[in-house]
């Protein structure tokens, strides 16, 4: 049955869009099934780390169903609101995310690939931004995001112009931190997930939640709430194992993943 699918790969979830006849356009319970998944991760603490990906070759996501979502918003029968856990908007997910981006990432696709963390994509995927074609706008996370993310000038393009870009131009603009052939996607994802998984879980948690949580406050009052976060890191007891396993010259056994 399409819908949002979660297998395990030891310490690592894998989350698909799992609707590859549709190229993994995304139905109303789909929207629902992606955010319960993000809760799962964030809630299990054996899993350290998550990848999301389409099934297929075709697409990674090319966002809501046009026969079903689009419809019901501009009917007014929905409030956009209610897709804020599966764009991750005022996330408490703070383990690494990472997108495997397969082949098509449209739309509410692409938009939900910029609140992931890092971003490897086949050099066979493309990437944009339609909605403007067809009179509606990237609000699922993206009018906010992607001027943040990458130069004015390029996200501008994206979202005005609507036009497709491939994962070239996408590691360019800074979208993505790597392309690779798309036969070696999957794995090479996994291999980055499984050595973030084997960092300390409370260290990640802490960047990502600063980086999140300090990005738009004023220099001086972000510096303030650094120093929290950089003290509750330093005096955890990862950072304790970390440090004694540095001296002893072995590697560190974190409390953090024993669970794992």
């Amino acid at each position: 049955m399409a819908g949002i699918s979660l297998d395990r790969d030891g310490a690592v979830a894998v989350l698909r869009f799992d609707r590859p006849e549709k190229l993994n356009s995304l139905t109303l319970a789909m929207y629902e099934e992606l955010g319960a998944a993000f809760a799962e991760v964030r809630d299990d603490d054996s899993i350290a780390v998550a990848v999301l990906t389409g099934r297929g070759e075709r697409a990674f996501c090319v966002g809501a169903d046009l026969t079903e979502s689009i419809p019901v918003l501009a009917e007014g029968r929905f409030d956009i609101s209610e897709w804020d856990p599966a764009h991750q908007k005022h996330t408490r997910l703070f383990k690494p995310v990472l997108a495997a981006v397969n082949g098509l990432c449209l739309g509410g696709g692409f938009e939900i690939m910029l609140s992931t963390d890092l971003r490897i994509a086949a050099d066979t995927a493309e990437f944009g931004l339609p909605e403007s074609g067809v009179g509606v706008v990237p609000a699922g996370g993206t009018l906010t995001r992607l001027t943040r993310q990458i130069p004015y000038a390029w996200a501008m393009e994206l979202m005005l112009q609507g036009d497709r870009i491939t994962a070239a131009q996408a590691l360019r603009y800074g979208l993505l931190n790597e392309v690779v052939p798309a036969e070696q996607l999957l794995d090479s994802a996994l291999a980055r997930a499984h050595r973030l998984a084997a960092r300390s879980g409370t260290a990640l948690a802490t960047i990502k939640e600063a980086v999140l949580r300090l990005g738009d406050l004023p220099q001086d009052q972000a510096f303030h709430h650094e120093a929290h976060y950089g003290q509750q890191a330093f005096t955890s007891a990862d950072a304790r194992e970390g440090l004694r396993a540095f001296a002893e010259r072995r590697p560190p056994d974190f409390p953090s993943r024993r669970t794992l």
